[in-house]
């Protein structure tokens, strides 16, 4: 399955299962969200309500509020190696806030006071149910779905001090989408390949098998520190080929295209703007 949050043409939050090119709606005063419904566990319970047509209907971030967005840094070992970083024992992880994340088709901020916006295609994890002092063997159980995710990253900020996360969370820097995909939809994930596109260029291109510290790994490292509650997103990590580490260094400007392609999970597409 397929699930989307949007807004209704009158411009109230609501979401849906996406079909083809419609999307039925499943809130209900009740269930307003899709985080509400993860956290009922009443998605594949949920009545059919308005049908839309998809490509009329404005797209919020897969999950507009979740509680807690944690990302992984430095684990594709070729992103290790372009940084110059040592391996760590454990992986690097830092935080994002919900107002950083814009939705696939809407457009991705710039923040004044950088030149060097760069782009990190990822795949990102939702949880489902609550999660805390999970066992890697039992971390799919957690796992209500994946998205596309740009982790978007402003790095002069990001390298002011030793966290990353003052250049990781400007408003409206990262993208997310389309969908919230189900475990029914992926044949194998490992397979399917993280690829970052800017302006159609194709600049990243790994598979999610070369993840340094797979899903259930990351799961279980995340919620022995941190409870995970249904909707939080877990942001793994990106491959080789960000723009900081090329020759010349490439990185987005205003009228820049990126899109994140995850194979059967979708494409997520912003166009690039600078701050107002």
């Amino acid at each position: 399955m397929r699930y989307v949050s949007f807004r209704r043409p009158d411009g109230t939050a609501s979401f849906g299962r996406l079909d083809g090119e419609t999307i039925v709606e499943l809130a209900t005063d009740a269930t307003p969200s899709l985080k509400a419904a993860l956290a009922e566990g009443s998605l594949s319970a949920l009545t059919d309500g308005v049908t839309f047509v998809a490509a009329d209907i404005v797209l919020l971030p897969v999950i507009p509020d979740p509680a807690k967005i944690l990302c992984v840094g430095l684990n594709y070992a070729e992103h290790v190696k372009e940084t110059g970083r040592e391996q760590k024992a454990h992986p690097a992880i830092f935080v994002r806030y919900a107002d950083s994340l814009v939705a696939d088709g809407q457009p991705m901020v710039k923040p004044n006071v950088t030149e060097r916006f760069d782009y990190e295609g990822e795949l990102a994890i939702v949880i489902g149910k609550p999660a805390h002092k999970v066992a890697a063997a039992d971390a799919w159980n957690y796992v209500a779905g994946y998205a596309a995710f740009n982790d978007g990253s402003a790095r002069d900020w990001q390298r002011h001090n030793i966290q990353f996360t003052p250049g990781k969370t400007f408003p409206g820097t990262g993208g997310f989408g389309p969908a919230l995909v189900t475990a029914d939809e992926i044949e194998d994930l490992n397979a399917l390949r993280v690829q970052t596109r800017l302006n159609g260029e194709l600049l990243q291109d790994q598979p999610v098998g070369d993840m340094i510290w797979d899903i259930p790994t990351v799961i279980e490292y995340v919620s022995a520190f941190t409870p995970l509650s249904p909707g939080d997103v877990i942001a793994t990590g990106t491959p080789g080929g960000v723009g900081d580490k090329r020759t010349p260094p490439l990185y987005m400007k205003a009228g820049d295209k990126v899109e994140i392609s995850i194979g059967t999970i979708g494409t997520l597409t912003n166009r690039i703007i600078d701050e107002q």
